[in-house]
């Protein structure tokens, strides 16, 4: 079933009651900039359950939200009241989940919307246990497919095993969107995991090598870009391609952080190497924002999870065809993070996260494209620098750091 957003009068009544709670929420997308928000539209999902639809531009930011409210119980966080009657977030609700699991398609499961509760850590969008899955309820929402229902499905379809299996999802239109899309997907819980990242910190903390499960993701991962290929198929690419985009990032990093400028004769020497290469891969779908956040090991084993990519960016850009190594380069990137947050400094930083990071590649068997390698993760690099200095400005001598190390001869 595709539902439909109605505009009401009370919709920019209701924006009034969240405006002021919406900037604290760490999927609030204008971190730290003025924001001009305005109500799409809503839907009305049960009898006192509304989602509304809110739009945030600030800048080059243009993003649609989806904020799930529950009218007229004081259970949960209370947000403010309406004629009074109080107004609640609704992600974790057992009203709004209630009417989330009737109206979505697919085989769902049967849970009770009592005992769920919010995953800790989430970032751009809210993921709530519930019963046997777990469903994601996408905060920044776009018309079309969302590749964190089609991949893991199409996954499932040719028989690779290390996805959470989509279980039920939940489509709308709003005004403006020119055909439907996701609101939300419920996955098959993964039980007795833990979270990839602070797998890693935990080991980083206490000294103990990440090699071994570092070994083991790099094998999942190609595994995980193998059944890709077959799923999608691949496409044509080219070293200028990848120059370019290495050089655009530096401009665009720069003109955010100027004191990056220092770095200018490293990063040209990187996209020099990347010109002299004969070659590069095919492109092919790709995960698109992989690092130890996305990954869960249960039992030993690893499972690859969000693939919905970077959420603010248009949805072409999030499924069109990439070269695999980028996810590879996510991932070693993670691995310095998860060093640095653990508390390594110095000789033992580098000693544990340079084994990690083998560990990783020989694990994917990338024993050549160490050019490419290097280029994919400069890029990322210079996209986290721009990330930290927005947000964390403590942590911005993480990437710096990998500057250091990825422009120096």
């Amino acid at each position: 079933m595709i539902l439909t957003a109605r505009t009401t009068p009370d919709d920019d009544r209701l924006l009034e009651v969240v405006q002021g709670w919406l900037p604290a929420q760490r999927w609030f997308p204008a971190k730290g900039v003025r924001a001009e928000l305005s109500a799409v539209a809503g839907i009305d999902l049960g009898e006192g359950v509304r989602i509304l639809l809110v739009r945030v531009h600030a800048g080059s930011i243009d993003a649609v939200l989806q904020v799930p409210l529950v009218l007229g119980s004081s259970e949960g966080e209370v947000i403010g009241s309406l004629d009074g009657r109080p107004v609640c977030d609704g992600a974790a609700h057992p009203m709004f989940l209630r009417a989330w699991l009737a109206a979505a398609d697919g085989p769902g499961i049967t849970a009770d919307p009592a005992t769920a509760r919010v995953v800790s850590g989430e970032q751009s969008n809210t993921s709530v246990i519930l019963g046997g899955g777990i469903l994601k309820v996408l905060r920044a929402v776009a018309p079309g497919e969302n590749p964190d229902v089609d991949v893991p499905r199409h996954l499932v379809s040719v028989g690779w095993p290390n996805v959470p299996t989509p279980l039920a999802w939940l489509q709308a239109t709003w005004p403006g969107a020119d055909e439907p899309g996701y609101l939300g997907v419920l996955s098959a819980f993964v039980d007795d995991a833990e979270d990839g990242f602070e797998l890693a910190c935990d080991l980083a903390r206490i000294g103990s090598s990440f090699v071994g499960p570092a070994t083991d993701l790099g094998r999942v991962t190609l595994g995980m870009h193998e059944a890709m290929v077959e799923s999608y198929g691949v496409s044509s690419s080219s070293v200028e391609e990848v120059a370019r985009a290495v050089e655009n990032r530096f401009a665009w990093a720069l003109s955010a952080v100027p004191s990056l400028t220092r770095f200018a004769p490293g990063v040209a020497a990187v996209v020099a190497d990347v010109r002299a290469l004969p070659d590069v891969p095919a492109r092919q779908r790709v995960h698109g924002d992989l690092h130890l956040g996305q990954v869960l090991r249960s039992h030993g084993t690893w499972f690859i999870t969000d693939f919905e990519g970077e959420p603010l960016a248009p949805l072409a850009q999030r499924t069109r065809p990439d070269l695999a190594v980028r996810d590879v380069a996510g991932l070693l990137r993670s691995i310095d993070y998860a060093a640095a947050v653990g508390g390594l400094t110095g000789p033992s930083a580098r000693e544990w996260t340079s084994e990690a990071r083998d560990g990783l590649l020989a694990g994917y068997g990338l024993d050549e494209h160490a050019t490419l390698v290097r280029a994919l993760e400069l890029d990322k690099t210079l996209y986290e620098a721009v990330y930290e200095s927005r947000n964390r400005p403590t942590w911005l001598p993480i990437p710096l750091a990998g500057l250091e190390r990825l422009t120096s001869d």
